[in-house]
């Protein structure tokens, strides 16, 4: 051993870091109380909950009040409560028939959800599972559309339905979607179809099943959380529409909820605020039961969908 070894410090032990504390909202000590930290997250849940609720409670109780003190307070109740606005806006003569319009509403939804969960489906299935040529090509086309915005095609897609004669009646609304024309639901579809075995078909084929056989005992049951999906936003965009009815929908019969809520409005100031809050509390009633019907099929379709 020389003497530059043996004049050699030791080396020092080796220590690991002390690990890091959390820093919570508020203050800089940390707190090992569960019980805090859970009253504070939810403290401030509830408090973005309540300024979210707020003006759809405000609605609710405006439509209440009498016309003359809908917009006096901002409170949520007041002393005066009134269902002359409800009984007002559901029979407000025979060019407001609110019964008609939720009907109609409720017709051209059924329809457009069952053309898009048809139409959709069965294209997402060429798409996922079939190969032809320019699948990719096509399919890039088809995303591609979601770039185009709607006010591009409105006026040539007037132009052609008007030639058709079927301006003021619901086939301008309806035959698009079974036409696929909603290229959000085919991608939808297409990832969760392509997230399925393949070897469910070979056994379906080893049973004699052809494509036809696979999509309708394989890939439709297998993909309700995403035809849910479909169904749940087809609903909503449907029911929620107002410049689609407005252009083709011209007659006080064929009007829809949304167009039958835009006559309580007048430009000349004689707007009539109650009837207008206490039928847009009711528009929202079938919007609300849908989504909590089909809020699991929702939730579970947008978490599987793409996933390998």
């Amino acid at each position: 051993m020389t003497a530059t070894t043996a004049a050699r410090p030791p080396r020092p032990p080796h220590t690991t870091r002390p690990p890091r504390t959390r820093r919570l909202l508020f203050g800089n000590r940390p707190t090992r109380n569960p019980l805090l930290r859970a009253i504070a997250s939810h403290s401030v849940m509830i408090m973005a909950l309540v300024l979210m609720l707020y003006p759809l409670l405000w609605m609710v109780g405006a439509s209440f009040r009498p016309d003359n003190q809908v917009f006096t307070t901002l409170g949520l109740w007041t002393g005066d409560v009134t269902t002359e606005n409800y009984t007002n806006g559901w029979g407000g003569g025979d060019q407001l028939n609110f019964s008609r319009f939720f009907l109609n509403s409720l017709t051209l939804t059924v329809l457009s959800i069952v053309g898009n969960l048809i139409s959709c489906s069965l294209t997402a299935y060429a798409f996922a599972r079939l190969e032809f040529r320019f699948k990719r090509t096509l399919f890039a086309l088809v995303i591609g559309t979601l770039l185009l915005p709607y006010h591009v095609t409105l006026v040539p897609q007037y132009i052609l339905f008007n030639q058709l004669g079927w301006v003021n009646t619901f086939l301008p609304l309806v035959v698009p979607k079974i036409m696929a024309t909603d290229a959000f639901f085919i991608f939808l579809m297409v990832q969760f179809i392509r997230a399925l075995p393949t070897s469910l078909d070979d056994a379906a084929r080893i049973d004699g099943c052809g494509h036809w056989g696979i999509f309708r005992r394989v890939v439709v049951p297998l993909s309700i959380p995403a035809l849910g999906t479909t169904a749940l936003f087809t609903f909503i965009n449907t029911w929620n529409d107002f410049l689609g009815p407005m252009l083709y929908l011209t007659e006080p019969d064929t009007w829809t909820v949304s167009q039958g809520l835009a006559s309580f409005l007048d430009a000349t100031g004689q707007s009539e605020y109650g009837s207008l809050f206490a039928m847009s509390t009711l528009s929202l009633v079938p919007v609300v039961g849908f989504f909590i019907a089909a809020q699991r099929l929702l939730i579970e379709g947008i978490a599987t969908t793409g996933l390998k």
